[in-house]
C-alpha cells in the first residue's frame, strides 16, 4: 500500500502558512499601507468595536469591506452613510481566522451622493409615479389557500424555514417551489422567470418571494426594475420575505404584503391550524349559546301563547254564557211582561167588581147606612123602638135621627 505522505509535494503550505504569506504580501506592500479609495457606501453597521461598512464601485459592483475602529470615529471628517459617495484613506489588513482582508480606515471625506443611490432614487420615484407602490392596488391574501408557490433558491435556508413553518401552521397545504437565483448578476432574470413560471402554472393562490439575510450588496436584485415589474404583473398576491430589517427594497414596496423574514412571510401566508381550531371551538360555543337563547326565548313565547289561548277559551265560554243569560233574560222579560199584562187586566176587572160592591159607591147613589148607637147596622125594624136614636151614614157625611114612628110599609 502506498504511503499517503509520499503524495504530498515538498512545496505544500499549511492553511496558516498560506494565509500568513498572503498577509505579508498585503500588509508589507508600501502602496497598501496608506491607500486612498473612492466608492459608494452600500451598507453601514455600528458595533461596539467599531463602524463596519462596505464600499462599492457603482459601475462594476466590485466591493471592499471597511472598518473604522471606535477610537478613530471621532477623527473622521465624514461618517459613512449608506448611499453616499466617500473618499477614504486607510491600510489593508488581513484576518487569518476568516481568511478575509479589509480596509482599516483612518480618514473619510464626503464626495457627494453616490451614483448607485441616485439611480435607485430615480428608479423609485419613477415607479412610484406610475402607481406601482399605491396601497389601492394591493390585493388581499386568501384566508384559506390550498396551494402556495415559493420563489427562492432551493439551497437556501429560507426554503427550509418556509417549508417547516407552513407544515406546522397549515397541514395538508400544497407548496410549489419555483427555483431562482437570488444573488448575483443573473438573479433578476432568474427571479422574473420563476415568477412567470408560477403564473403560467396557475395552481398557486399566493406567491412568496424570499431569501435569507445578507449584505445590502447581495440584495441588490430586489431593487431591479425587472423584478419589481414582474411582481406588479403577477396575477396572484405576492408576499416578500427578504431577510433584512433595514431599508425596504423596491420589491417590498410593490408586493401586496411585506415581511422581513422568510418565516414571517410563511406565517402571513396561512393561518395557524391551532388558532383556527380554537376559533372554531369559540364559534361553536357562541352558536350553541345563540341557539340555546333562541330556544329559551321561543319556549317562553310558546308558554305565553298557551296562556293567552287558555284565556281566549275562557273568554269565549264567558261570552257564550253572557249570550245565553241575555237570551234567558229577554225570554223572562217577555214572560214577565205577559204575566204583568194579564195581572193588570185581572186587577182592572177586580177593581171594577170592587167598585160595584163598594158601600160608599152605593151611598153615593142616594142610599144610606143605618146604624144603632152601638154601631151595628140596622137591617130590620123589628128590633127598633120609637124614640131610639140612630145614625145615618150618607154618601157625604152622617146625621143623627130619632125614631118617631114606624111606617106600616116597613113593617111588612
Amino acid at each position: 500500500m502506498t504511503n499517503s505522505h509520499q503524495l504530498i509535494p515538498d512545496t505544500a503550505l499549511s492553511v496558516a502558512g498560506l494565509t500568513s504569506y498572503i498577509q505579508d504580501l498585503l500588509e508589507l506592500d508600501e502602496q497598501l499601507r496608506q491607500v486612498w479609495a473612492i466608492g459608494e457606501v452600500s451598507s453601514a453597521n455600528q458595533h461596539r468595536s467599531g463602524l463596519f461598512f462596505t464600499l462599492q464601485d457603482p459601475e462594476t459592483k466590485a466591493t471592499i469591506s471597511c472598518v473604522v475602529w471606535t477610537s478613530q470615529l471621532s477623527k473622521l471628517m465624514q461618517l459613512p452613510k449608506s448611499g453616499e459617495q466617500l473618499l477614504v484613506m486607510g491600510s489593508i489588513r488581513l484576518y487569518p481566522q476568516r481568511g478575509q482582508y479589509q480596509l482599516s480606515v483612518w480618514q473619510a471625506l464626503a464626495a457627494g451622493e453616490g451614483i448607485q443611490a441616485w439611480r435607485d432614487r430615480q428608479l423609485r420615484d419613477r415607479l412610484a409615479a406610475e402607481g406601482l407602490f399605491d396601497a389601492a392596488r394591493k390585493r388581499r391574501l386568501p384566508i384559506h389557500p390550498q396551494t402556495i408557490a415559493v420563489v427562492t433558491s432551493p439551497q437556501a435556508a429560507a426554503w427550509g424555514d418556509i417549508q417547516k413553518t407552513l407544515k406546522q401552521r397549515y397541514p395538508g397545504l400544497r407548496v410549489l417551489l419555483s427555483p431562482a437565483t437570488v444573488q448575483g448578476e443573473q438573479a433578476p432574470d432568474s427571479i422574473v422567470a420563476a415568477i412567470e413560471m408560477v403564473a403560467r402554472d396557475g395552481r398557486a393562490e399566493v406567491l412568496i418571494l424570499s431569501r435569507g439575510g445578507g449584505a445590502v450588496e447581495e440584495l441588490a436584485c430586489f431593487n431591479d426594475e425587472r423584478v419589481v415589474r414582474a411582481i406588479a404583473q403577477c396575477p396572484i398576491p405576492v408576499i416578500t420575505g427578504i431577510g433584512h430589517q433595514r431599508d425596504e427594497s423596491l420589491a417590498d414596496l410593490v408586493a401586496d404584503v411585506c415581511a422581513h423574514t422568510p418565516t414571517a412571510a410563511a406565517e402571513l401566508a396561512v393561518p395557524a391550524w391551532a388558532e383556527l381550531y380554537i376559533q372554531h371551538q369559540q364559534r361553536l360555543e357562541l352558536l350553541v349559546d345563540a341557539v340555546t337563547q333562541q330556544i329559551t326565548a321561543k319556549q317562553g313565547e310558546l308558554q305565553r301563547l298557551r296562556r293567552r289561548l287558555q284565556r281566549l277559551q275562557v273568554d269565549r265560554a264567558i261570552a257564550q254564557q253572557k249570550d245565553d243569560i241575555l237570551r234567558h233574560r229577554q225570554h223572562l222579560e217577555r214572560l214577565l211582561a205577559q204575566k204583568l199584562q194579564g195581572a193588570t187586566q185581572h186587577c182592572q176587572l177586580l177593581r171594577q167588581k170592587l167598585a160595584a160592591l163598594d158601600p160608599q159607591a152605593v151611598l153615593q147613589r142616594g142610599y144610606a147606612v143605618v146604624r144603632e148607637k152601638n154601631g151595628a147596622i140596622a137591617r130590620s125594624t123589628a128590633n127598633l123602638k120609637v124614640g131610639q136614636e140612630l145614625h145615618l151614614q150618607l154618601g157625604q157625611g152622617q146625621i143623627k135621627v130619632k125614631i118617631i114612628n114606624f111606617l106600616q110599609e116597613s113593617k111588612q
